[in-house]
């Protein structure tokens, strides 16, 4: 019973740390795909002299991602209706040319304001039209919900490593006969504690595995009935092979780094 509840407490805020980790890889995600969706949704107009070419706009500014064309018949129709057929070609020529773009990330008003100011020191760029408000306020939102997230799972990592290097001491404790007998006989600080590092690894990989069948569930049986829209439509966003493989990597880094302070310590005490 003593050496099960040995385990939990080491493992428990172990997997804490895991599950933060994996919040953080899922929230990552999540915000890329919402970010790429918001940088997509998001286009500046520029009204243009003469006709431009992607790579002139790219020489201003490395942002540009793309651009196309707005047709002038539909602006022609729009504002000459009831002229003569003459007079709408002579509109159309009058009439500059009209490009939306799209940028290759997501910016702040700020970037944006630097990319006008980039793209109207062209003498073929009569003005371009940015779109303000709404951007900004859903931009400075998304920056703040990711501080906050980061600085969240930051708090608990560290409170949790604290916990996993306590239960550390402890299994050093009980391991504190064994250990000086192997010193008194001459063996290298490494083969002493590798009952430590053995035992750490294990729980290591048990949290890692653990935490992975709480997202695989959260992927195929939570996702559908939870109403949250933007989960429901990127499912796969949830759980990937690959966090299992970065969490396993982390977690044993974490336990030998723990064990290691504990060992090293107690050498400079003896």
């Amino acid at each position: 019973m003593k050496f099960i509840k040995n385990h939990i407490t080491f493992i428990f805020p172990l997997m804490a740390i895991l599950i933060g980790l994996e919040f953080y890889f899922v929230f990552e995600r999540t915000t890329k795909n919402y970010e790429d969706g918001l940088k997509n949704n998001y286009s500046m107009l520029i009204i243009a002299h003469d006709k431009v070419e992607i790579k002139e706009l790219q020489a201003l500014n490395k942002h540009i991602s793309t651009i196309e064309e707005v047709k002038k018949d539909s602006i022609v129709d729009e504002i000459s209706k009831g002229l003569k057929d003459s007079s709408k070609k002579s509109l159309s020529k009058l009439l500059p040319h009209f490009y939306n773009t799209k940028l290759d990330t997501y910016l702040s008003m700020e970037d944006i304001g630097t990319i006008k100011a980039d793209l109207e020191k062209s003498r073929k760029i009569k003005s371009v039209e940015t779109f303000d408000n709404s951007h900004d306020s859903t931009y400075k939102l998304f920056i703040f919900l990711k501080f906050i997230f980061k600085i969240f799972i930051l708090f608990i990592g560290i409170v949790s490593f604290f916990l996993i290097v306590k239960q550390m001491e402890v299994w050093s404790l009980t391991h504190h006969n064994r250990m000086s007998i192997m010193e008194i006989f001459g063996a290298p600080l490494f083969l002493r504690s590798a009952v430590m590092y053995r035992i750490a690894i294990i729980d290591a990989i048990i949290s890692s595995i653990l935490i992975s069948l709480v997202f695989v569930y959260l992927k195929y049986n939570w996702v559908d009935s939870s109403g949250i829209e933007i989960l429901m439509n990127n499912r796969e966003l949830i759980f990937q092979f690959s966090d299992l493989v970065k969490m396993l990597g982390i977690s044993i880094v974490i336990v030998i780094t723990s064990v290691y302070l504990v060992v090293s310590n107690l050498k400079d005490e003896s």
